[in-house]
């Protein structure tokens, strides 16, 4: 089989190439700016404009869709549009499995990068292709950024009953590729880490792990988005799920804080 990521360059390209490679898989890696190693082939494209697209997919067997842009006004040109753009030209090359990567909560969360996910699927599920979507928890280094970026204001900043479930990254990895191998699956799958989380009890093992003193300043989230986010809009309650934890990232990223 040969396939095609896209968004390979980024923190779960990194993991899905890694594994596809593992398990003997013919890779080819795509990205906006020129790039060589890990023993795949990499080619430029840019979902935005289209460009290099109708040769990334020539000759692939399915694609891997990872590519995204969270921030700015790039998101709906990418995510939607360049989602559409590689789905036409997917199925122009008789690609016969596309799976997307999404996010849990994308249905239920109003925020506006999820409303474009959520287009994004819709697009996959009415192209020509054979396809699967996969929503995905937060991944724990997300949460971990935004915990650090809030600590360098002074206090941690959240509301303390908003829920997650960060699941690994790695995990995530072999979950895509175990679908490839499954085939198209016509439907979405989610997939979350093994524990649910209250904002402030994650707030609490990552000051102890970073031995930070750095006091929580509650903060709730008004109207609907508060409410969703409170309610577990962000989680799952889907098996199977992920096996590593909060503590388990925050052990190998700090050291030195307890494994549960």
């Amino acid at each position: 089989m040969r396939v095609l990521v896209t968004g390979a360059s980024g923190r779960l390209g990194h993991a899905v190439l890694a594994r596809l490679r593992d398990d003997g898989i013919r890779v080819r890696a795509a990205s906006r700016r020129p790039r060589t190693g890990g023993e795949v082939e990499w080619v430029v494209t840019d979902l935005a404009t289209g460009e290099g697209l109708t040769e990334a997919v020539a000759g692939v067997d399915a694609v891997l869709h990872l590519a995204s842009a969270p921030q700015g006004r790039r998101t709906y040109q990418v995510d939607v549009l360049g989602t559409r753009r590689l789905v036409v030209a997917a199925g122009a090359a008789g690609v016969q499995h596309l799976v997307y990567v999404s996010i849990v909560g994308v249905d239920r969360v109003p925020i506006p990068y999820y409303r474009h996910k959520l287009a994004a699927e819709q697009v996959v599920a009415a192209g020509p292709v054979p396809w699967s979507v996969l929503r995905a928890t937060q991944f724990p280094q997300f949460l971990d950024d935004m915990l650090a970026a809030s600590a360098r204001l002074g206090p941690v900043i959240g509301d303390r009953a908003v829920l997650a479930q960060p699941v690994d990254t790695g995990e995530v990895a072999a979950r895509l590729a175990a679908r490839l191998v499954a085939g198209p699956l016509g439907g979405i799958e989610e997939y979350g880490g093994p524990q649910v989380l209250r904002f402030d009890e994650a707030v609490r093992a990552w000051q102890k792990a970073r031995g930070s003193r750095r006091p929580l300043l509650p903060v709730r989230i008004p109207g609907r988005l508060g409410r969703e986010l409170r309610a577990g809009g962000l989680v799952t309650e889907v098996l199977p799920r992920g096996v590593r934890t909060w503590a388990d990232h925050l052990a190998d990223t700090y050291g030195g804080t307890e494994r549960r």
